[in-house]
């Protein structure tokens, strides 16, 4: 993707949410709602380091567990 400034787009500008930098949202960002790769990977490997966390209940236990037998 070329750089884009806002000044040459009528496009919508977000805010990135992994360096708050200015974004363009739009199609033609294949990044979006980041403003780059880089961003983007940072926030995969922080979902997949267990950065982020969705709240909830604490995992099952063995015995309770549907997939105990597909893991062992």
């Amino acid at each position: 993707m070329s750089a884009v400034t806002r000044s040459q787009s009528s496009d919508r500008w977000v805010r990135c949410p992994a360096c708050g930098g200015d974004s363009l949202y739009s199609p033609d960002n294949p990044f979006r709602p980041f403003c780059c790769e880089r961003c983007k990977s940072l926030d995969l490997g922080a979902w997949a380091t267990d950065s982020y966390r969705v709240e909830g209940d604490s995992p099952l236990d063995d015995e309770s567990d549907p997939l105990r037998d597909l893991r062992h």
